[in-house]
């Protein structure tokens, strides 16, 4: 049979749902000691002093270091390059605060001690005199001339501009039947994966050897990075990623902790191990808070001439490595899937006294197309059009790919049209656009949003790039190593498909192994949607190697062409005389011996195998929600979710439910409910799970779901991400069913997320 394409269960499963998971907090070594953080409770602040004396003395504790103590071991995190940086003097983060600190929870010390409850204790020992200074909190004033600079070595509080365009621009929106405008926010959200970050660092003096357990999604780039932030970095750095609850892109990340449990692990030689509390997370990182203005030249009939987008990014208090990347995306894929020949689009990066932002699933996609959705429902508003025809009459045409956007990127395949019609269908659009039209005024509001969307899989620059290894055994067994580590994709699974299609054999026989830098030399790890894009690719192309050498084996032994011989059900055939085979578990033993591998071949299965992504595939998703809405009490419920996708040829249909169903998941949190709260002072309002609202089970719709398949050109498998796509879609669709509702009474705008105390204050203003 054929693996790929089947509904399999996820391997994985059985021993993450029986409690058999290894995940960094089950691990234990002997002698360990146990960290804990100092943190700022000031958003912006002179440090006077640290006086670290009292946790010190403390019985148990073993260590505390310090801003001054790290200044003299490390240099502090940098930010990943980027061309908008060029020129740019960006601050490191400090990997402890030394002089100031920008934000509430930014790394001050860390203690060490024999007993976690000991390091909590003496943290509190800590003090630290503190000079408070006005915070910087909106992102708006921290951007104007004349504000004072958070980081006075840049000089502004504009760090990045992105800008992104071509076209004559002004020409065309003068010569525009209509100009729309809008302006919109994007939530602050927090990443909320279910388990937090965390560490096990042990040094092996004898060896030279740092190893590093990690809930991480890029073991490579920890290591990396420890090697040059660390002023004498041992020889050897291992980064394991055991079982990883979530990452949505927080993972992503070198984080302070990790450099200083790494100092500190080297210094007492003794394994130390940090486990993040939930308040810890919550104030560690943040991802979205965009603010967008958005202008559309267009005709009467809804064709776009051209648009303008100027967006304000809040950065929080430093970049992080990968903080330049989400602004970027934003910036460049505002264009959506529309043939808009004209755009001008800036997005400026400011940095506010608040924790860093990042990458969160759809790493700037999501904020794009917020702000591209909402105006293609305003301009169909404006001038009465149906938002699906205004829609249509924008796409890119099937036959104009591969299509170059005026925001500079490039999208290699597409054909939008029978993904939104048969989103449109299953949601029953004309139907609730008839009871919508029926609602008397005593009766409930019904609104019926849309989103096209696309998003690109694979990243930038050296992302792009993957490697593998595949191994088959003497007993048959085939051993894939992977540079993509998963937390929660079903890597193990999808990829175990893939080699049984390919081998012949049985998904059971296949071993995927991950998350080590041990395994491969190097890696990028586990983002951007590249896993199976670019991982499997890899892959993918190594298997092209075992089929050539095994048939090469095969054919010797049966006395064929080795174009005769086919991989099917367990055996290596002879395609002209079926009777003449070879169980694949003989052929690889065959395979090991130099005996009876043919003249002048080597003996042995094992296979390096590269990949390079040239250019990114972009996937499709069309979603059509359909709310009903309580004029009383601004309640919201749904009565219809649908959404259909075009992620290429699928691997297995029940993963990817699974992804889209979680991915939605966030996406209604970001529209409904979620926002990382400060007040003007820079404290948090809303640091635990009591009050940070993400969805519950109760919340969530029933969706109804369906895939198109547009393979891209490419990679050799044809696919395009989809573990981020809906995350992309599904704000902007739930955002645009409640305005469309409240429409309907005169209300023009109200920011996500949308609460039923927000809808109540619009309707009854």
């Amino acid at each position: 049979m054929s693996y790929v394409g089947q509904p399999l269960k996820r391997s994985e499963d059985p021993r993450l749902l029986t409690g058999s998971g290894s995940f960094v907090d089950d691990m234990n070594l002997p002698d360990m000691a146990y960290a804990a953080v100092v943190r700022s409770q000031h958003a912006h602040a002179l440090i006077k002093s640290v006086d670290a004396s009292a946790a010190r003395q403390m019985a148990g504790v073993l260590a505390v270091l310090t801003g001054e103590d790290a200044a003299q071991a490390m240099t502090g995190i940098p930010s990943r390059y980027a061309p908008e940086l060029e020129g740019v003097n960006v601050p490191e983060h400090p990997v402890l605060a030394r002089e100031k600190v920008c934000y509430v929870g930014q790394p001050v010390a860390v203690v060490v001690a024999e007993d976690p409850y000991v390091a909590k204790d003496a943290v509190d020992m800590v003090q630290v005199d503190y000079q408070v200074l006005p915070a910087l909190t909106d992102p708006l004033e921290a951007a104007k001339d004349g504000a004072t600079p958070i980081h006075p070595e840049l000089g502004s509080n504009v760090v990045m501009r992105v800008h992104a365009g071509r076209g004559d621009v002004d020409r065309s929106f003068a010569e525009a039947d209509r100009v729309v405008r809008g302006t919109y926010k994007v939530p602050r959200l927090s990443a909320a994966p279910m388990e937090g970050r965390a560490l096990l660092v042990r040094y092996q003096p004898e060896q030279e050897l740092l190893t590093l357990w990690s809930s991480t999604q890029t073991p490579h780039k920890t290591k990396t990075y420890l090697g040059t932030i660390l002023n004498q970095p041992p020889a050897n750095i291992r980064v394991i990623a055991p079982d990883v609850g979530g990452g949505f892109g927080q993972k992503v990340e070198v984080w302070p902790e990790d450099v200083a449990l790494s100092y500190l692990a080297i210094k007492l030689e003794r394994p130390v191990k940090w486990v993040e509390e939930r308040w810890e997370n919550m104030l560690a990182y943040h991802a979205r808070d965009y603010i967008g203005e958005a202008e559309a030249a267009v005709k009467n009939d809804g064709t776009i001439l051209a648009m303008r987008f100027r967006m304000v990014a809040d950065m929080g208090g430093y970049f992080l490595v990968s903080s330049p990347g989400p602004p970027r995306n934003a910036a460049h894929r505002v264009n959506g899937p529309y043939a808009i020949p004209n755009m001008d689009v800036e997005c400026i990066s400011v940095f506010t006294n608040k924790p860093p932002t990042g990458p969160y699933r759809g790493a700037g996609g999501p904020e794009g197309a917020f702000f591209m959705e909402r105006t293609i429902d305003l301009i169909a508003q404006e001038l009465g059009l149906d938002p699906v025809d205004v829609r249509k009459r924008n796409f890119i045409s099937p036959d104009a790919f591969p299509y170059d956007t005026a925001t500079g990127l490039t999208y290699d395949s597409g054909d939008f049209v029978p993904a939104l019609d048969r989103a449109l269908d299953m949601a029953d659009y004309a139907g609730f656009r008839r009871q919508q039209n029926s609602r008397g005024p005593d009766e409930p509001l019904i609104g019926v949003g849309i989103a096209t969307v696309i998003k690109a899989s694979g990243g930038s620059g050296d992302m792009k790039s993957s490697n593998a290894l595949i191994r088959v055994e003497a007993s048959g067994q085939v051993k894939v190593y992977t540079e993509v580590s998963p937390h929660g994709q079903g890597t193990e699974t999808t990829f175990a498909q893939i080699v049984a299609d390919q081998l012949g054999v049985e998904p059971q026989q296949v071993q995927i192994l991950h998350g080590d830098t041990d395994m491969l030399e190097r890696g990028q790890g586990t983002f951007a949607s590249r896993g199976l894009t670019i991982g499997g690719s890899a892959m993918h192309i190594g298997l092209q190697q075992v089929r050539t050498k095994m048939g090469q084996v095969a054919a010797a032994l049966l006395e064929c062409s080795a174009d005769d011989i086919e991989f099917q059900d367990g055996k290596i055939v002879n395609s002209r005389n079926p009777d003449h085979a070879m169980s694949f578990e003989d052929v690889a033993a065959a395979a090991q011996n130099p005996e009876l591998v043919p003249p002048g071949m080597e003996p042995g299965l094992e296979f390096h195998a590269n990949f390079d992504l040239e250019a990114n595939p972009f996937s499709f998703g069309a979603h059509i929600a359909v709310v009903e809405i309580d004029r009383d009490t601004g309640a919201l419920r749904f009565l219809r979710y649908a959404a259909v996708h075009d992620c290429g040829p699928v691997i297995n249909p029940k993963l990817i439910e699974g992804q889209v169903h979680g991915a939605i998941a966030q996406g209604l949190g970001q529209a409904r409910s979620e926002v990382v709260a400060y007040d003007d002072d820079g404290q948090p309002l809303n640091g635990t799970f009591m009050d940070y609202a993400i969805p519950k089970a109760m919340d969530m719709p029933d969706l109804e779901l369906d895939f198109t398949e547009t393979p891209s050109p490419t990679n050799p498998l044809g696919v395009k991400g989809i573990g981020e796509l809906p995350t992309v879609a599904a704000p902007v669709a739930v955002a645009n069913a409640v305005m469309d509702a409240l429409s309907r009474v005169g209300v023009g705008h109200i920011d996500a997320p949308l609460t039923p105390e927000k809808i109540w204050q619009a309707l009854h203003p």
